[in-house]
This record gives structure tokens, sequence and C-alpha cells, in this order.
């Protein structure tokens, strides 16, 4: 039997909450603050969609986009 795809979206966003929530952990004691404050937003994000509070896209139009902004792939670095 299935599950319907209602439940397993919430389960999904209930394990990207979790994890949201430990990386946030980990981001703070590593005095990361930009990076925490990111990851608390996206947290905040999920749990604003689990309560229904927050669609879960947002319309084109809607969206501010990044003009001509190429994305770099991540590199390799060297730690000393």
């Amino acid at each position: 039997m299935r599950e319907p795809p209602g439940r397993r979206r919430t389960e999904a966003l209930d394990y990207m909450q979790a994890m949201l929530g430990q990386l946030r952990t980990m981001a703070e004691a590593e005095r990361c603050d930009m990076l925490a404050y990111l990851i608390e937003m996206s947290y905040v994000e999920v749990s604003d969609i689990l309560r229904g509070e927050r669609p879960l896209r947002v319309a084109d139009q809607q969206r501010d986009r990044t003009v001509g902004m190429a994305l770099q792939p991540a590199r390799k670095i060297k730690l000393q």
C-alpha cells in the first residue's frame, strides 16, 4: 500500500527541519554567525510550510531573480 503524497511530503519536510536544526547547532558551535542565521531562516521557512502558513512554491513573477549572475561550481580548498 502506497503512502499518500501529502504524507510523504510532510515526512520529508520533518526530516529537513531536523537536519537544519542540527546544522544550525553546528554552525553556532563553530561561531559561524551568518551561516547559522541563514540556516535558521531555512528552518523557519520549513516550519511555516508545515503549519500551512507559506506556500510550497513561489510564483516566478513574485521571486527576485539574480540577473546575469553565473553560478560557479564549488572548488576544492587546501587547508594549511
